[in-house]
C-alpha cells in the first residue's frame, strides 16, 4: 500500500474541481463568520447549514463523520464542560455542587466556545479532505507567494499523515524484533522510549533530507518556473471568492454595528 502523504482524499466532486484558493477562502469565511457574528446562534446555523452540506457534496462525509466522531467531538465536548463549569461570569447559579456553580452566561458562553470551535476544526478538515497541497502549493506559487512560505503551509498540512505513516512503519518493524506494544498498559509505557526514539530522530534525519532535496531542484533560484499542470481558475471560483469577501465584510459590519 503507497504511503498516504495527506488527509486528501480523491472524489469526483464539484468541490474537489475548485481552485484550491477558493477552498482556502471557504474554510476562512467558515471560521471568520463564525468567531466575528454578534449571535449565538451563527455557529450552529454553519454547522448544519454549511459544514454537513459541505461533506456530503464534496462526498466526503464517511471520513469527516468518522473523524469528527473520534476525535472532534470529545475535544469540543470538553470544552464546553470546562467553560461552563470554571468561567465565572454570571450572577445566577443553575446549581452548586463542590466547586462547581455554572449559571446561564457560563454555559451560553461555553456552548458558543465549542460550537466556534467545532466549526473552525471542521472547515480545515474538509479542506484537507478536498484539496491535494500539491495543487495548493503550485496555485500559491503562480499568484506569487514565495516559494520558501508556500513550501511552510504545505509541510503543515502534511506533518501528521507523514508522521503516522512513520510511526506505524516503526511500529512494525520493532514488533518483528520481539517489543510487546500490545501488553498490559504498563509494558506499553515501556514500549514508549524504543517507539519514540526512531521516530524524533528519522524525522530530524528527514528534515535534512528534505532541505537537500529542495536546494538540488532550484527552491531558491529566482528564476521564472514553470509547473506541471495548470490549476483552473473559472469565473465561478471568482463569484465564490467575491461572495465570500462580501459576506465576512458584512458580518465585521454588523457586529461594529452592533
Amino acid at each position: 500500500m503507497p504511503e498516504r502523504l495527506s488527509q486528501y482524499v480523491q472524489r469526483d466532486s464539484p468541490l474537489h474541481s475548485l481552485n484550491p484558493l477558493t477552498k482556502l477562502l471557504i474554510t476562512f469565511g467558515f471560521i471568520l463568520i463564525s468567531f466575528l457574528s454578534p449571535w449565538y446562534w451563527t455557529a450552529v446555523v454553519l454547522i448544519f447549514a454549511g459544514i454537513i452540506p459541505y461533506s456530503f457534496i464534496a462526498k466526503v462525509q464517511r471520513e469527516y463523520f468518522w473523524t469528527a466522531l473520534r476525535l472532534l467531538a470529545p475535544a469540543v465536548g470538553f470544552i464546553f464542560i470546562m467553560q461552563s463549569l470554571f468561567l465565572p461570569i454570571g450572577t445566577v447559579e443553575l446549581f452548586r455542587w463542590w466547586i462547581f456553580h455554572p449559571s446561564p452566561e457560563s454555559l451560553a458562553q461555553g456552548f458558543l466556545t465549542a460550537a466556534r470551535i467545532y466549526v473552525m476544526i471542521s472547515a480545515f478538515m474538509l479542506f484537507l479532505l478536498t484539496t491535494h497541497p500539491n495543487e495548493l502549493m503550485s496555485d500559491l506559487t503562480r499568484r506569487g507567494l514565495p516559494g520558501q512560505f508556500a513550501y511552510v503551509i504545505v509541510s503543515t498540512l502534511q506533518i501528521i499523515p507523514q508522521m503516522q505513516a512513520k510511526a506505524q512503519t516503526i511500529i512494525a518493524a520493532q514488533r518483528s524484533r520481539g517489543l510487546d506494544t500490545e501488553g498490559s498498559y504498563l509494558k506499553r509505557i515501556g514500549a514508549l522510549l524504543p517507539l519514540a526514539g526512531p521516530l524524533v530522530f528519522g524525522s530530524l534525519v528527514e528534515v535534512e533530507e528534505r532541505a537537500i532535496a529542495i536546494e538540488a531542484r532550484g527552491f531558491t533560484s529566482t528564476r521564472q518556473k514553470t509547473f506541471l499542470y495548470e490549476i483552473k481558475d473559472t469565473q465561478t471560483d471568482k463569484i465564490i471568492r467575491a461572495i465570500l469577501i462580501i459576506l465576512v465584510v458584512l458580518t465585521l459590519l454588523v457586529k461594529i454595528w452592533l
